[in-house]
């Protein structure tokens, strides 16, 4: 596959050449021993999130234990869970002033539990440092292991976040390991813990430029429905280097608005769309836009404490053990 262009269109190029990082945000980062996915994945918002004091924190290390093939953060082996980390994520969103938080991780299929237990540990902590902090998390598949989806979902996250990247057909030349039906049953099951509690909402982010069709999309967008996700963000794939998979094209911000409407037409809550729109971009908006929506219709929407499973009203089966992939 090539590249359409070495060009990025205007409507990217435009937006990107205009945003400035924050120096004073990257040294606080440092001092706190800190990593972001934001600097990781080379995302073309972060003059603009971290001008604004907004990160993603990436736990749990900087190494992946898989290789994606549009993905810049480095593979190898990661080292022992920090114990310290949660308290230093917590004090320096505390010392930001952040009252909405997003936590992100890279796989860790090398750690008995992958990672789940390091993740509600760091919730927890953000809860105890920062009175009614609001937290939202973008976790891996955790192998289709359903007490590990129960262990991140016990520490009451408000928004449950696993990227599905890209439709159907595309998935094993995309996300390597990874399994697309994996991820509708792991959004599925924290969907239906989200009923069960009272507590929560459930997203996913889509990628666009891989070589999907709009058939392809909306097969996608109907099968998150199904599994009960609310929250639904679609961005442009922009190729990190010359490593990574090239783009196949380059979809205009009309496509965008149109995609948009086609999702919230299934019955989505609330979609982001967007050339630049990245699944943790203006995280808090898109959820306090959820939550205003679930207060005007508590019924429809599980921000709420209610609402239903998805399009057919029933949740997906969820793998009951391991399922490398």
């Amino acid at each position: 596959m090539e590249a359409p262009s070495d060009r990025l269109p205007s409507w990217v190029r435009g937006e990107t050449r205009r945003l400035g990082a924050a120096d004073d945000l990257k040294r606080r980062l440092r001092r706190g021993k800190l990593v972001t996915v934001c600097e990781q994945a080379r995302c073309p918002n972060i003059g603009e999130c971290f001008s604004s004091g907004t990160a993603t924190f990436m736990i749990l290390g900087e190494n992946c234990t898989r290789r994606c093939s549009f993905c810049s953060v480095k593979t190898g082996r990661g080292a022992a869970p920090d114990p310290e980390e949660p308290r230093r994520v917590a004090e320096t969103a505390a010392a930001l002033g952040l009252r909405y938080v997003v936590l992100t991780q890279v796989a860790r299929d090398d750690l008995d539990d992958e990672g789940a237990g390091h993740f509600a540990r760091t919730i927890e902590a953000l809860q105890q440092q920062i009175d009614g902090v609001e937290v939202e998390v973008l976790t891996a598949d955790f192998n289709g292991r359903a007490e590990l989806v129960e262990t991140v979902m016990a520490a009451r996250p408000e928004v449950f976040g696993h990227n599905i990247e890209t439709v159907r057909r595309l998935t094993p030349e995309v996300r390597g390991r990874a399994r697309y039906e994996r991820s509708l049953e792991v959004l599925a099951l924290a969907s239906a813990i989200a009923r069960r509690d009272g507590h929560g909402v459930v997203k996913s982010g889509v990628m666009v430029g891989f070589g999907e069709n709009r058939d392809d999309l909306l097969e996608t967008f109907h099968d998150l429905r199904k599994a009960g996700c609310e929250l639904l963000t679609v961005g442009q794939y922009l190729r990190p280097t010359r490593e990574q998979r090239p783009v196949s094209r380059y979809y205009e911000p009309a496509e965008f608005d149109e995609l948009a409407e086609a999702a919230r037409g299934l019955g989505f809550t609330e979609v982001a769309a967007g050339p630049l729109v990245r699944s943790s971009y203006r995280a808090d908006r898109l959820f306090t836009a959820a939550r205003s929506a679930a207060a005007a219709d508590p019924a429809s929407s599980t921000a709420a404490g209610g609402g239903s499973d998805g399009a057919d009203g029933s949740a997906r089966p969820m793998e009951a053990e391991a399922n490398p992939g």
